[in-house]
Formats: structure tokens, C-alpha cells, sequence
């Protein structure tokens, strides 16, 4: 061999990594922490679910890892790990444990109750003594200076200097855990909040403090002075959080980088997420709708819908050519309605964000009776402590329990045989339901399925019907431990004729940590028609931020070679409240002509005759931290034969019936049967039922309607 050929051999090796390295990820959820790891020697994933510790999540990250490196006899190195979280979700919801700071807001003089008045949304309409969020920072924390921009960044008066040092010395005085810096105007000229960053820091040096020129630097003021204030409110928590997950981390001898998962289905690495602690608010629920993004290329599925079921939610998300669809603004701790986030409920916070629409359903959640003694399921959810009755610990029924009577579920066991369940303890829990509604057991568990599969129908009809998408286009992805269970029911429901189910559905919002990319996002205010765009401007500025993103992604460690850099523009109608993103082009015709096309897909019609209008221009970088993609193991082809089934008793339509039970294991690609049948993995049960027929193909699960 010559020395060249040995030197690009070795730098192949380098590439993918140690023989004996992992790359790990890992999903925290509200009942179980999910683990997928990719043997880069083999291109076998394997995956792991131990419970979650809502008080410490880290302890569950933890636990998982040492399971993992328990199972082999000489540890391989973990290279790289990616983690969603809900922590921040959490801390905004008020989870004990979790209290946030005591935060200060320096604002322009005259608008420090911005925040508090903030908009006309109602969360409930006829609700005349609705309340509104309590705001993060209580008004004897909020600090006017001297100065003022106009909308285009000039200077009307001079930040005074008087006015910043009288800051300083009240901030001293209250030594609140964390700063938010919005002033007015800032996203068009930021001089003024650099400035007064730079003394608050001084006077603090301890104190995160965050710009709103550095979160949001768009219009719109109280959206932008939120923004800054949550991520001000997180900053001293995601800090903890992370810092001390990275010593656990040390102390256990693992030294991979840690990346996190961000709201809009990328990864940042922990020190970049620190700085902007509010990008990881709807970590958790993104990495799934990434993996069923990649399934979906895989397949050639131009069209997927993703649905994932957990233990305590249920979300969906549509793919379209490929690519997540992202939403510019989202209420961080809000509530929801059937699925749909009722505005004005919760804390405003422009980032992209994965569209998702998510309602409480999940296998913990609980069922009840009112006081005119209707059944209802959710939104309560039993969570991993005490978890459903079956788990032995809880007497009150819940979904998981339902699927239990009715024969769906494995009555000795989950998790392949490593979590016991109390299947007598499920059926009592859910006979005090049906006694009390004069019913029988098996019926009083049909109608818990029933509801819940109807209030899960309708956050796929919302990322569907409702974005102008037809559902009957799609390919539905069920994932997590209960989508499997109950894919079928909502793809009949939204006349939907294909349902794939991927290999290990239960880890799969794990192994979409996998898959993810390295994301930097940039934005900037524009705000002019689309045929007074300074073009040359325009350009310059997008590539000045191509080269500040292509240094922030090196030094987070991303492979130069896999970058890519995308320019959008946010337009609307002049006059429209909010906007749409579409492709950035020097013309202003064809910008026009985009944004035509992308109303008429969402809204059914355009305006060619109004003016469209310029908001932002937006840059997204992105990158894998991986030179070279190892492929996942290929399942070898086993002989064409009948597989090993059981036999259990299944209740539909009235009555049982003796229906087969298979191991996912023994299936093949030679595998086709009608339901109904019952599918059982380590980490979920996909239930076919009749009148649909399951096959296999490339180790994938699919169903459709017969």
C-alpha cells in the first residue's frame, strides 16, 4: 500500500469514528427516557427505556447510559450525544424543583408595562374575568434609561449615561437572577443595547444577561420583549441543568460533546444553548417529526404525517418534500383546546419551531367520571409516578389500562418481558369506571379507546386540514409506545390508506437525535415592498451572516463539507398581521410570484393586485457533526416462512375473538397477513385491525386498508 493510499485510509476511519464508538441519543419524556445508540463498528442501533425522573431528569440520562455500557464487556467510547428536553417547558409550567429566577427588565423609559399590556388575544373570548400569564417580571423589576431610535435605528436621543448607572446600582440592590435588555427600536440598531449589556454585566458580572438584538432582533415590541424575557427567565436553569449534566457526564468518563435538540429540529451544542436557553423550549416534541422527515426520503414518501403517542401526549406534525414544517412563533407554557394552542394563554416566543399540534393522550393518561357521571379521558395523565393501574402503583384507570382489558397489550409484561405489569389491578381500576356507568368492562374500555382516538384525530386534521393539506395525500408514521396501537383507527378516521411503522417505534423520537443536523439561525427586519428591496444590500448582508454561521458551526464541530445555507424571506400582504416564508431570490418579481404560490397553498387564494411586503430576511445554516453518515444496520433476510405466532383473546365489535400474536422479530419481508392481529416489540404494539392487511418491507412495518 502506498503512503497515500494508508493516509486516506486512515482519514476514512477518522471520519466514522473509533471501531468501538457509539453515537447515543437520547429522549426525555414525560413517562419513560428513551435511548438509541448507533454502533459505528456495526451499524446496529440499539435501544433502551428506563423511567423518567421528572424531579431530576439527568438521573434518567444517566441511568440509561449505564445501562447501555453495562451490556458490553469491554465499554465502547460514546463519540457523540444528542438529548432532548422538556426542562424548560417544565420550569415555565412551574414544576417544583425547577423555580424560575428572579428576572429584571431595562427597557425605554415610557414602556416598561409593554409587557404586561402585551395584545388583545383572549384565551377565552366570553370569559369576561379571564386572567392573563402572570408576567415574568414583576414591575418593580422593570427599569426604564434615556434614549430612543426610530423604526429605522436613527438616534432621536442618546442613551444617558446618568440614566445607565442608575440601573446599575438598582440592579445591585435587587440582584435578580437574570437580565433581559429590550429597548426600542433595537433590531434596527443595536449600538444602544450593546452598550447598556455591557455596564449591567459589569455591575453584575454573575448575571446572565441576555439583548433582545441577540434573541429576536425583529419587529413587533412586545414579542420581542417576551422573547427576551423567557429566555432571560431559563438562562440561570438550562445553565444548571446542562453544567451539571456535563460534570455527571465527566465523572462517569464520558466525554462526547453534548448537543441538544432546538425547537425547530435542529441541534446546538450545550454552550450555544445556554446563551439562548428559550431555542430549546419544544425540544422533546421536534426530534420525532426529524426522524419521520429522514423515514420519509427513505421511502420516497413525498407526503408524511408523523404521529407520535407517548405516555402522556400525543403530537403530529406534517412533512412535505421531505422537510419539517416550521412555524415562526409559538405561547411557550400555553394552553390548548382539542389540540390547537389558545392564544393569549401563554408567553410569546419567536423562533422557529417544528408545527406541531399536540393534546394531552398519552398511555398514562386518566380516565374519570364527571359529576353528571359522563366518561372523560385526559387531560390529567398518571406520568411515569404513579403510572398507569397496571403499573401496580395507581387505582385509576387510564389508557394504557383500556388497551389492557381489551386484549391489545401483552397481560404478563412490557418492555419485552423486563417491566412487569398487574393486569387484575387494570381491570379493577377500569370495573369501577363501568359499574359506575352500568356497562360492562370490555365496553367501559372500548369508549376510553374510543375518546381518545377522537380527541388524537383531531391534531392530525389541525397539521393537515387546517394548513390547506389534504390528509389523504400522507403517509402516516406512528411512533412512540402507543401510536402503533391506535395509527390504524385515526388513518380510517382521516381516510388515510397507509401506515408505516418504523423499527423501533418506541425509541424513535430517540434515533431522530440521530439523524438530526447542526442548525444557526439568523434574522434581520426589513420591512419594505418587495420592489424597494435593496438587492445588492440584501446579499451582502446574507453573506456576511453565511460566514458568521459557517464559523459558529465549526466551532460546534460540524464537518465544513456537509454545510448548507438557506435564504428565506417572511412576506405578506400589506396589512396582513402575520406572514409566510418563501425562497429568497435578487428579483423581486419572482419573490412576488413565490409568496402568490405559497398563500394560494395555504389560504385557497391570492392577492395579485396588493402589495407584498418584505418583513424579515432569514438564513438558516445547516451542518452534521458527522463527515460520514454510518448506515444503520440492514435486517438480514431470513427464510421465507410462516412465523412463530400465540394465540390471545382480542375484544372487538361486541365480543373476543382468538386473534395471532407475532414477534416483530420473526417478521420478514415475505410476511403479509389480514388483521386482526397483534404486533409485539420491546418498546410498543401495533395493532392491526380488521380490514386492514400488515406487510414488511425493508424492515418496516406497513399497513393498509385491505
Amino acid at each position: 500500500m502506498q503512503p497515500n493510499q494508508r493516509h486516506r485510509k486512515r482519514n476514512v476511519l477518522n471520519e466514522l469514528g473509533p471501531p468501538h464508538a457509539l453515537r447515543v441519543g437520547i429522549d426525555v419524556g414525560g413517562t419513560f427516557t428513551d435511548l438509541a445508540a448507533l454502533e459505528l463498528w456495526s451499524g446496529r442501533i440499539v435501544v433502551l427505556k428506563v423511567p423518567s425522573t421528572p424531579r431530576a431528569p439527568e438521573t434518567a440520562v444517566m441511568d440509561a447510559l449505564a445501562l447501555l455500557l453495562e451490556g458490553y464487556a469491554e465499554p465502547p467510547r460514546v463519540e457523540f450525544l444528542a438529548h432532548s428536553t422538556t426542562i424548560a417547558t417544565n420550569a415555565l409550567l412551574g414544576q417544583i424543583g425547577l423555580e424560575l429566577p428572579r428576572v429584571a427588565l431595562v427597557t425605554t423609559y415610557g414602556f416598561r408595562d409593554v409587557l404586561e399590556i402585551g395584545r388583545q388575544n383572549r384565551s377565552q373570548v366570553y370569559n369576561l374575568l379571564v386572567e392573563r400569564p402572570r408576567p415574568l417580571v414583576a414591575r418593580e423589576d422593570r427599569l426604564t434609561v434615556r434614549e430612543r431610535l426610530d423604526f429605522a435605528g436613527n438616534v432621536l436621543e442618546p442613551l444617558d449615561d446618568e440614566s445607565i448607572a442608575r440601573v446599575c446600582d438598582a440592579l445591585r440592590e435587587r440582584r435578580p437572577g437574570a437580565v433581559a435588555i429590550c429597548l426600542l427600536h433595537a433590531y434596527a440598531n443595536d449600538a444602544h443595547e450593546r452598550r447598556l449589556a455591557d455596564a449591567v454585566q459589569a455591575a453584575l458580572p454573575q448575571t446572565p444577561v441576555t439583548r433582545s438584538s441577540s434573541v429576536n432582533p425583529e419587529y413587533r415590541e412586545y414579542e420581542r420583549c417576551s422573547t427576551t424575557v423567557v429566555n432571560a427567565a431559563l438562562a440561570p436553569i438550562v445553565k444548571r441543568y446542562l453544567e451539571g449534566l456535563g460534570d455527571r457526564l465527566r465523572t462517569a468518563q464520558i466525554d462526547a460533546p453534548l448537543y441538544v435538540m432546538r425547537s425547530d429540529g435542529g441541534m446546538a451544542g450545550a454552550a450555544q444553548i445556554v446563551e439562548r436557553p428559550a431555542t430549546i423550549i419544544e425540544s422533546g416534541p421536534a426530534a420525532g417529526t426529524i426522524a419521520a422527515a429522514a423515514l420519509g426520503r427513505r421511502i420516497e414518501a413525498q407526503r408524511v404525517l408523523a404521529f407520535d403517542m407517548g405516555g402522556t401526549t400525543a403530537k403530529a406534525g406534517a412533512v412535505v418534500d421531505g422537510v419539517a414544517q416550521v412555524a415562526l412563533e409559538f405561547e411557550a407554557a400555553g394552553r390548548t383546546h382539542s389540540g390547537r394552542a389558545l392564544r393569549g394563554s401563554g408567553y410569546p416566543v419567536r423562533f422557529p419551531f417544528v408545527d406541531l399540534a399536540e393534546v394531552s393522550a398519552g398511555g398514562g393518561t386518566i380516565a374519570w367520571l364527571d359529576d353528571a357521571g359522563s366518561l372523560h379521558v385526559g387531560p390529567l395523565s398518571a406520568g411515569a409516578d404513579p403510572g398507569p393501574a397496571c403499573y401496580g402503583k395507581s387505582d385509576r384507570a387510564t389508557v394504557t389500562d383500556a388497551n389492557l382489558v381489551l386484549g391489545r397489550l401483552n397481560p404478563d409484561h412490557l418492555l419485552g418481558g423486563s417491566f412487569a405489569i398487574d393486569a387484575r389491578r387494570a381491570q379493577a381500576a377500569v370495573e369501577a369506571l363501568a359499574r359506575a356507568l352500568d356497562t360492562s368492562l370490555q365496553e367501559c374500555a372500548a369508549a376510553i379507546v374510543a375518546l381518545i382516538d377522537d380527541a388524537m384525530a383531531k391534531v392530525l386534521r389541525i397539521v393537515t386540514i387546517e394548513r390547506g393539506l389534504d390528509a389523504r395525500e400522507f403517509t402516516l408514521v406512528a411512533f412512540g409506545g402507543g401510536g402503533p396501537l391506535h395509527a390504524c383507527a385515526l388513518a380510517a378516521e382521516l381516510e388515510i390508506g397507509r401506515v408505516v411503522v418504523p423499527p423501533h417505534p418506541g425509541i424513535f423520537s430517540a434515533i431522530g437525535l440521530l439523524e438530526a443536523r447542526l442548525h444557526v439561525t439568523e434574522a434581520r427586519s426589513v420591512l419594505c415592498a418587495a420592489e424597494q428591496i435593496d438587492a445588492r444590500a440584501i446579499d451582502a448582508a446574507f453573506a456576511a451572516g453565511e460566514a458568521r454561521a459557517r464559523e459558529q458551526l465549526v466551532a460546534q464541530g460540524a464537518a465544513p463539507a456537509t454545510m448548507t445555507f438557506a435564504r428565506e424571506y417572511d412576506a405578506r400582504y400589506r396589512g396582513q398581521s402575520f406572514e409566510l416564508s418563501v425562497a429568497y431570490d435578487p428579483a423581486a418579481e419572482v419573490v412576488r410570484s413565490r409568496f402568490h404560490a405559497a398563500h394560494r397553498r395555504r389560504y385557497g387564494y391570492d392577492a395579485r393586485d396588493e402589495v407584498v411586503e418584505i418583513v424579515n430576511a432569514r438564513l438558516t445554516a445547516t451542518a452534521s457533526v458527522h463527515r460520514e453518515r454510518a448506515e444503520y444496520e440492514a435486517r438480514a433476510k431470513r427464510a421465507s416462512r410462516t412465523p412463530q405466532q400465540r394465540i390471545r383473546p382480542l375484544w372487538f365489535e361486541g365480543g373476543f375473538c382468538s386473534v395471532p400474536v407475532y414477534a416483530r422479530d420473526d417478521l420478514n419481508e415475505a410476511t403479509a397477513f389480514d388483521g386482526p392481529a397483534i404486533v409485539e416489540a420491546y418498546d410498543s404494539t401495533t395493532y392491526v385491525p380488521p380490514a386492514w392487511r400488515l406487510s414488511v418491507e425493508r424492515d418496516l412495518l406497513v399497513l393498509e386498508r385491505a
